[in-house]
């Protein structure tokens, strides 16, 4: 099974030999791709799900720091904080399988914390605003979330 990932389309399918099991819009970095530290950017290559978070918890639970806050999002919170960078329902943390590309030293995807996330229903996806983790609403998180598991390799490509 491979999550694959098209910058270009801001799309993700997760695939099964021949079968496309899931597809949802996404939304990837608005600074584009790039492996840096500190670049605000997605890193492209191989990847793969190093931990699935949040399983149980509500829908719209905000994670700081990978860990539950105690808030549900809403919109009044949304407009009480709106400088959050909302990290909501699920993560799906990944981790580069590629030395010196997405892993290891100033381009390690683990290290730079890049999720797939779910946002708020009111942020688009289909194009790239994130800050170079990959977001998507949250119902279609929750349904990925339900057929993924730590080891399921990620391609990220343009």
């Amino acid at each position: 099974m491979i999550l694959h990932i098209s910058l270009s389309q801001q799309r993700c399918q997760l695939r099964h030999n021949d079968d496309c099991l899931f597809e949802a819009a996404v939304s990837t970095a608005r600074n584009g791709a790039g492996e840096q530290k500190n670049s605000g950017c997605t890193p492209r290559g191989w990847h793969v799900i190093r931990a699935c978070i949040g399983d149980g918890m509500p829908e719209n639970t905000v994670f700081v720091a990978r860990r539950p806050t105690g808030e549900i999002y809403t919109e009044k919170l949304g407009q009480q904080c709106p400088q959050r960078d909302w990290i909501l329902t699920r993560i799906l943390w990944l981790s580069g399988l590629e030395v010196g590309k997405n892993r290891l030293g100033n381009v390690d995807t683990m290290r730079r914390y890049i999720y797939i996330h779910g946002c708020p229903d009111s942020v688009p996806v289909g194009v790239p605003l994130s800050h170079g983790c990959i977001r998507m609403h949250n119902r279609e998180l929750l349904t990925l979330f339900t057929l993924v598991r730590p080891g399921t390799r990620v391609m990220i490509d343009d």
